[in-house]
Formats: C-alpha cells, sequence, structure tokens
C-alpha cells in the first residue's frame, strides 16, 4: 500500500448558525443539504460524511453549542476535496453563506490526514480544531491554505483557492 492509499484527507468545518434552521432566512440553505450532500457522494475521490439520523449532520452536537452545524468528511486527497468544493451547487452554496453563517474570527476549518477506512468522531474534529486555534497549521491540523502531506512535518505546497469566494480558510 503506497502513502496515497494508506491514507486519507479528513476535513471538519463548522458554522455558528445565523438564525434557526427552520427559519425563513435558511430555508435556501436547508433546501439544499439533501443535493449538496448528493452531489459529494457522487463525487470522485469521496470516502465518508458524518451524518446523523436525517442523513445530514445537522443534529449532531459540536462544542456543546446549539448553535454551530458540522460537516466532516473524508476525501482521497485534497485535489478531491478541492475539487467538489469550488464547483456545482456546493460552490453556489459556499458563495452564499454569509447570509446562513455567522462571520467568526477563529478558526472554523481544519484538515488532518486519518488511515484509509479511519472515520472520526466529532472529539477528534474538535480536538483538531482546537489545536489549530491553539497552535496554527501543524501537520496534526492544517488548512487548504497550508497543508502538510499525510505523515509529514514539512508544509506541501500552497493550494490557489478562488477569490472570488472570500475564502478565509
Amino acid at each position: 500500500m503506497t502513502e496515497a492509499t494508506a491514507y486519507q484527507l479528513a476535513q471538519v468545518n463548522i458554522g455558528r448558525l445565523a438564525a434557526p434552521l427552520d427559519s425563513a432566512q435558511l430555508k435556501d440553505f436547508v433546501d439544499n443539504l439533501d443535493p449538496v450532500n448528493a452531489d459529494a457522494d457522487a463525487a470522485d475521490g469521496f470516502v465518508w460524511r458524518l451524518e446523523g439520523e436525517s442523513g445530514d449532520a445537522t443534529g449532531i452536537a459540536v462544542f456543546g453549542d446549539e448553535w454551530l452545524i458540522i460537516n466532516m468528511s473524508v476525501w482521497r486527497d485534497a485535489d478531491a476535496l478541492t475539487s467538489y468544493m469550488y464547483q456545482g451547487r456546493h460552490r453556489a452554496m459556499l458563495a452564499r453563506r454569509r447570509e446562513f453563517f455567522e462571520r467568526v474570527q477563529e478558526a472554523m476549518v481544519a484538515l488532518w490526514w486519518v488511515p484509509a477506512g479511519h472515520r472520526p468522531t466529532v472529539a477528534e474534529a474538535e480536538s483538531r480544531l482546537l489545536h489549530l486555534r491553539t497552535h496554527g497549521p501543524t501537520p496534526y491540523a492544517f488548512t487548504l491554505r497550508t497543508p502538510y502531506p499525510a505523515q509529514g512535518a514539512e508544509p506541501a505546497t500552497v493550494l490557489e483557492l478562488p477569490d472570488d469566494l472570500g475564502c478565509s480558510v
């Protein structure tokens, strides 16, 4: 097994809701959850995503805060993840995120490598986010702008992200 297949990329992103999930303000977001998740499930390089009983993760608690929602998934690699993120329905919803989520100063997105077949837990994701907030990008938790290779301590090539999305990951 090569390093590329021995490890897969886990990602977590959390958002602080700007309104209740059942509000008119979040209707478009909620209405697009199933189609966006279906697009992810069908994307090249997709491995797994966190799901609750409803088929999405909106009912799964994170950091004990009912206004935070979590999205966590595992991908073959960063190329597969970014290919999905910046096209189609996901890109359209990402461009509208300020309608649905509050602006937060602290890191809300973290990436890390997991052994192939591992499914991260919410507690693991919380640990990675807290580590990133405290220490910045490291091999333990990093960002798309400052990635690390699987089992490596040296930063990999920085990915260029579309400027029109105003990404701060």
